[in-house]
């Protein structure tokens, strides 16, 4: 009735909220581009434009970030402008430009967002500063770096390999921990990971995602510490692998203690990913090993997509093994079909 994409769907596929986030807008326009790309019948055109149809409409703040938060009406709840939301629309951005590149110019547009957000969000030391209590996080990050290879593979030009071999030096010379090669989530000014006592842990999932991000920007630029590093980065997210139920777990300490045994959909889904992109490139004992990793997580996978209604999916599983019966948020709709097409691509690479 008022545009845009439902925020997330009762198990029954009836709408279970009437907010509106700007990440998921941008998420859910990039889905149906890629199912475009992928060679999907429906009306993927007009998925692709709707999301960002509305965040244009309503999102749109004067120092040209997007909200995060409006309501189903396009009322404003919360005009915050969050790198990480930026990410998605630049993502988003990305892959129109490589489906639909005659309907508007979106490099313009992506770059005219890249421009917003260096002027508003340049830090001293490098990267970028988060809104919120929280300035320096990892995860804002790595959906940058996300979106800056997606334009680079897209013939974004210059400004986004500048900006993805920026991120990739500042994850591989500050983020990573050179005793244990993982990443953590929340740093300090100095890009340092915070103190005792502060809000500090690690996810196995994002783990897996910066494994395949510097993975594939390895291969771009010839980088062999960048493949080290990622193969690390996926070493340090097995861990994080629950060897009762075969999925990874959603949170755990910087010695890789568990502190959140839930385990998320979204992590299964970067764990497929990872492992088939490494197993590109491996041989022998290290790429059987990488293929299995791929095929239990796919299974894993398949769990949280067995629903009541087909084509909804689950979304945290208990530490027994058991759903939580919730709502369906549509951002994982992103982690599933990016794994669906790294599954293929895969596949036809053996």
């Amino acid at each position: 009735m008022h545009g845009g994409f439902i925020d997330t769907l009762n198990l029954d596929a009836s709408p279970a909220e009437t907010q509106r986030r700007g990440r998921v807008q941008a998420r859910q326009s990039w889905v149906y581009g890629v199912a475009g790309e992928m060679g999907w019948t429906g009306p993927w055109r007009k998925g692709a434009v709707l999301g960002l149809d509305f965040l244009s409409a309503h999102h749109l703040r004067p120092d040209g970030q997007f909200s995060t938060k409006t309501s189903a009406a396009g009322t404003m709840l919360d005009a915050t402008a969050f790198l990480y939301d930026q990410t998605f629309i630049l993502l988003a951005f990305s892959q129109l430009h490589k489906v639909m590149r005659r309907d508007a110019d979106w490099s313009a547009k992506a770059l005219a967002l890249l421009q917003a957000v260096t002027a508003a969000r340049t830090h001293p030391q490098g990267g970028f500063v988060e809104s919120g209590a929280e300035p320096f996080q990892s995860n804002p990050h790595m959906h940058l770096f996300e979106a800056a290879l997606a334009w680079c593979e897209a013939g974004g030009g210059s400004a986004w390999h500048r900006l993805a071999d920026e991120l990739a030096e500042l994850c591989l010379s500050r983020m990573i921990d050179p005793a244990n090669g993982a990443i953590a989530e929340y740093y300090d000014a100095a890009w340092k990971p915070l103190p005792p006592g502060g809000v500090q842990h690690l996810e196995p999932g994002h783990q897996f995602e910066w494994a395949w991000l510097l993975g594939r920007w390895s291969r771009m630029r010839g980088h062999v510490g960048a493949e080290k590093a990622a193969k690390r980065l996926f070493e340090a997210g097995t861990r994080g692998v629950d060897p009762l139920r075969q999925v990874a777990i959603f949170e755990m300490s910087l010695d890789f203690q568990v502190t959140q045994p839930s385990a998320r959909l979204w992590a299964q889904a970067e764990r497929i990913k990872a492992a088939i992109l490494l197993m590109e490139t491996a041989d022998g004992a290290e790429r059987v090993r990488y293929r299995e990793h791929a095929i239990a997580a796919a299974h894993a996978l398949w769990r949280y997509l067995e629903t009541p209604t087909a084509g909804l999916w689950h979304d945290r599983m208990t530490p027994d093994g058991n759903f939580i019966e919730e709502a369906a948020p549509a951002s994982s709709f992103y982690h599933i079909i990016c794994a669906i097409s790294v599954l293929g691509q895969g596949s036809s690479n053996g």
